[in-house]
C-alpha cells in the first residue's frame, strides 16, 4: 500500500505525481488481467495462483535484505490485514466477472468514506461535519449507480456482483484503517511479503477442494498480473514517500478513467451515464472528507 509522507515539498512535485499516475495505470491493467483470468478460471483460482506467483517474486526482494522477524505487534497487524484481504479480494474479483471494471472501481471509491467511521469507532478519531456531508454524497452516488443498474436489463449475477463490490468496499475500509498503523511499522516490501504470505496460506488451506492447476497458456497472464501488482505498488509508494498525501490523494480517482478506458478496449464495456454521475458524487464526497484531518488513500493493497 502506499506510504504517506507528511514532509513538506517545494514547488509542484512533478515526479511524484507522475509516479502515482503511472502506478494507478499499471494497477488498472492488473485488474484487467485478473478479470480475464477470473472469467476463465474462476475468482478463487485466479487469485490463488497469482498470489503464489507474486509471493515468490516479492520473497526475492524481501529475503535478499536478510530481514529480522517483525515484532509481535507488527506480525499481528500483518495477520489482521491479510485475513481481511482474503475475503476482500475474492469478493472484488468475483464481482469483476459480472460487472464492468469502471463500475466496480467507482463503487469501491466509497471505502475511504466508510473508513472515516471505522476510524472513529476503533481509533477514537473525531467525525467532523465534512465527514457527514461526504457520507451523504457517497451514499447518493451509490444509489445513482445502483438505480442505473436496476433500471435497465440486468441479471441476478449482475446484482450479486454489485453487492459483492459494496461488501468488498466495506472490508477495504477496514483495511485502510489498519493500514494507518501498519505503514508506521513496516515498509511496502515487508507489507507485500506478509500480505501475500497470509493470503497464499489461507487460500492454500482449501486448495485440495477448490484448486485447479491452470493450463500453461495462462502463464503469461499470471506473470503479468503478479508483476503489475508489485510494480504498481512500488510506483505509488515511491510517489507518496516524496510528496505530501494531500497533494497526491485526489490522483487516486484517475483510476476510474483508466478503468473506463481499459474496460472498453479489452472487454467492450460501455460506461453508462448513471455510473459517471454516481462516480462524481462519490469522488466529491471523498474530496470533501479529506479537507480536514488525515487523508485516506484509496489504492488497493500491494499484491492483491
Amino acid at each position: 500500500m502506499s506510504v504517506h509522507s507528511d514532509s513538506p515539498s517545494q514547488g509542484a512535485p512533478i515526479l511524484p505525481i507522475g509516479s502515482v499516475l503511472t502506478g494507478l495505470a499499471f494497477f488498472c491493467l492488473m485488474d484487467v488481467t485478473m478479470k480475464s483470468l477470473s472469467i476463465s478460471l474462476g475468482a478463487y483460482n485466479a487469485i490463488l495462483w497469482r498470489v503464489l506467483l507474486a509471493l515468490g517474486l516479492v520473497s526475492i526482494l524481501y529475503l535478499a535484505r536478510r530481514p529480522k522477524m517483525p515484532a509481535g505487534p507488527t506480525l499481528k497487524i500483518h495477520l489482521q490485514r491479510g485475513i481481511i484481504t482474503v475475503f476482500m479480494a475474492f469478493l472484488f474479483f468475483w464481482a469483476l466477472i459480472h460487472v464492468p471494471i469502471a463500475e466496480a472501481v467507482a463503487l469501491s471509491f466509497i471505502a475511504p468514506i466508510i473508513a472515516l467511521y471505522l476510524a472513529a469507532v476503533f481509533l477514537g478519531e473525531t467525525i467532523h461535519r465534512n465527514a457527514i456531508f461526504a457520507s451523504v454524497l457517497g451514499l447518493a452516488g451509490v444509489v445513482v449507480i445502483g438505480w442505473g443498474k436496476m433500471s435497465g436489463d440486468y441479471t441476478d449475477e449482475e446484482l450479486l456482483g454489485f453487492g459483492a463490490v459494496l461488501l468488498s468496499a466495506l472490508l477495504y475500509a477496514a483495511n485502510l484503517v489498519i493500514q494507518r498503523s501498519q505503514a508506521l511499522l513496516a515498509d511496502p516490501i515487508e507489507i507485500s511479503f506478509f500480505q501475500n504470505l497470509v493470503v497464499g496460506v489461507s487460500y492454500g488451506l482449501v486448495a485440495p477442494f477448490l484448486a485447479v492447476v491452470p493450463d500453461v497458456q495462462y502463464a503469461p497472464e499470471f506473470l503479468a498480473a503478479a508483476l503489475l501488482s508489485i510494480i504498481s505498488a512500488l510506483f505509488i509508494a515511491w510517489g507518496y514517500a516524496r510528496a505530501q498525501a494531500q497533494v497526491l490523494i485526489n490522483l487516486e480517482y484517475s483510476a476510474f478513467v483508466w478503468a473506463a478506458i481499459f474496460g472498453w478496449v479489452f472487454f467492450s464495456e460501455p460506461v453508462k451515464l448513471p455510473t459517471i454521475l454516481g462516480t462524481v458524487l462519490i469522488v466529491a464526497g471523498c474530496i470533501l472528507a479529506t479537507r480536514r484531518g488525515r487523508p485516506v488513500a484509496h489504492v488497493e493493497t500491494t499484491a492483491i
